[in-house]
């Protein structure tokens, strides 16, 4: 018979949860022009990853949208970027910001399908909102240029198939009105809804 001390049990449960929880959890974020899948991170940006699944888990973004592109005709950074901009409902309550994971520490980078957290000061982002990019982005990365402070953003997945869809709201009309001058010009006319987001 085995010794089936505290210890032994310990180490026996967190086995099981290691093969029952997969390392990258994939989600599917369905749209009226397609369906995205997500390859997820917890493994290299856990706080990012596990905070985006919180509101996917709460299904905070049936309902949500994707409502901003940024792209060379509408762009006012440097350097220039590609990103769609998309976010949780907007009649929910955001849940508490988590602590910036940098490309340096994650060893993630701004890659073409890359998903990411929107934010203004490092540890100001949360999963209510992240944005895609559109081909690669190193602006984006610790040490870039598009943001001041250097500190990039925080990448936690990417998107496995469907970026023919992103590219496709990427093009659109983005006109939308806004009270913010910097996104004048990035808005989109007609948001594209997120349908539903689930695990797969």
């Amino acid at each position: 018979m085995p010794n089936l001390t505290r210890r032994n049990l310990l180490a026996a449960s967190a086995a099981a949860a290691a093969t029952t929880l997969p390392p990258q959890p994939r989600v599917e974020l369905a749209t009226p022009l397609g369906t995205l899948t997500l390859l997820l991170r917890p493994d290299r940006a856990p706080l990012s990853a596990n905070d985006f699944l919180r509101y996917v888990d709460a299904h905070a973004y049936d309902g949500g949208r994707f409502f901003r592109v940024v792209r060379a005709d509408n762009d006012r950074g440097h350097p220039r970027i590609d990103v769609v901009q998309g976010g949780a409902r907007t009649d929910l309550k955001q849940g508490p910001p988590v602590a910036h994971e940098t490309t340096a520490h994650t060893g993630l980078r701004h890659i073409d399908g890359a998903i990411s957290l929107t934010r203004d000061a490092p540890g100001t982002g949360s999963g209510a909102e992240f944005f895609i990019c559109v081909g690669d982005q190193p602006g984006l990365d610790f040490g870039g240029k598009r943001n001041p402070d250097g500190q990039g953003f925080a990448v936690f997945g990417r998107v496995t198939s469907g970026m023919d869809v992103i590219r496709r709201i990427w093009m659109m009309d983005a006109t939308g009105h806004s009270d913010d001058v910097y996104t004048s010009g990035q808005i989109l006319r007609a948001p594209v809804a997120i349908v539903s987001a689930r695990r797969v």
